[in-house]
């Protein structure tokens, strides 16, 4: 009888076990995301202030970066940061370091993760717009020319392209749940001014 309590016992505790680490790795996968959501809100309110004051504002107090810019694309707005460093990009899209802002010559690129904010590049399509407004107020509007897949060290972007040009850049494949040399780009061109 003693062996046969030990028995349920112990699998009472590797139950218990198995539950508490499957607990774990869903707050884990969902801790990202959430994450990335809850930013934006953040986000949101620093870029209203920032517009409002003229002067860039942290969403947070220890904030390593600010926001410079909203994107609007497939039906859906974020909140770009400075920059493209991990830590930025685990909050929401990144303005790439060394290329111009949206609007002025050359081509402006702004990154972000497949699995937030740039999963919406799975539906743009030629023709598609994407509007920029930048933290000096100033907004841009962009038609989609083209996708394609490069490696993230061979991308052909040059941000002193002639012209007026914008890049979205997610990793690539969109439905992958490692991290991989390939890099969806999505290109679109300045729409001229009325």
């Amino acid at each position: 009888m003693r062996a046969l309590l030990q028995g349920k016992t112990g699998r009472a505790a590797a139950a218990a076990l198995l539950i508490v680490c499957g607990l774990a790795l869903t707050a884990q996968g969902a801790w990202i995301p959430a994450k990335a959501i809850l930013a934006q809100v953040l986000l949101e309110r620093a870029f209203a202030e920032t517009l409002a004051s003229g002067h860039p504002q942290k969403p947070w107090p220890w904030a390593d970066t600010v926001p410079v810019a909203r994107l609007t694309l497939g039906g859906e707005s974020y909140i770009a940061l400075a920059g493209s460093s991990g830590q930025a990009l685990a909050f929401g899209p990144g303005h790439v370091e060394g290329t111009p802002q949206a609007g002025e010559p050359g081509t402006a690129v702004y990154a972000a993760h497949r699995d937030t904010q740039f999963a919406v590049l799975r539906s743009l399509m030629p023709g598609d717009p994407v509007t920029v407004t930048r933290s000096d107020g100033t907004t841009v509007t962009f038609r989609v020319t083209g996708r394609r897949v490069a490696r993230w060290d061979a991308s052909g972007l040059d941000p002193q392209a002639p012209g007026r040009h914008l890049a979205l850049s997610t990793c690539w494949p969109l439905d992958a749940v490692t991290q991989g040399p390939l890099r969806l780009i999505v290109e679109a061109e300045r729409m001229e001014q009325p």
